[in-house]
């Protein structure tokens, strides 16, 4: 198969796998906007860890500054965080529940 080919394929599957729906409220607006850019931030991190590894290229090494992954953290909490409060979800509850989930899973698979 040859890119064209595939372009027309892909377009033919955008046409069906369209979405039947909109975004029509700010807060739904913010909610992708957030979870874009937490996605941006991971990314970034990702490449902090790679950096730190030493599993980046020469010339991002080269640059790579070990002191930066605090920053990089960072920015995760804070759009997890604010990605939370645009979607309406209470992060001290979220984690305090996610917390009991995995001691409970934790006592139950030491118990075997």
């Amino acid at each position: 198969m040859n890119i064209k080919t595939l372009q027309e394929k892909i377009s033919l599957l955008n046409i069906k796998t369209k979405p039947h729906y909109k975004l029509y409220s700010q807060k739904e607006k913010e909610i992708l906007t957030k979870t874009v850019k937490l996605n941006e931030e991971v990314g970034e991190l990702c490449n902090d860890i790679l950096g730190i590894l030493k599993l980046q290229r020469k010339a991002k090494l080269d640059k790579f500054d070990r002191r930066n992954i605090y920053q990089e953290f960072a920015d995760v909490i804070i759009t997890t965080i604010q990605l939370a409060e645009v979607a309406g979800v209470d992060i001290e509850r979220a984690l305090n529940d996610k917390m009991k989930t995995i001691e409970k899973r934790f006592e139950e698979e030491n118990k075997k």
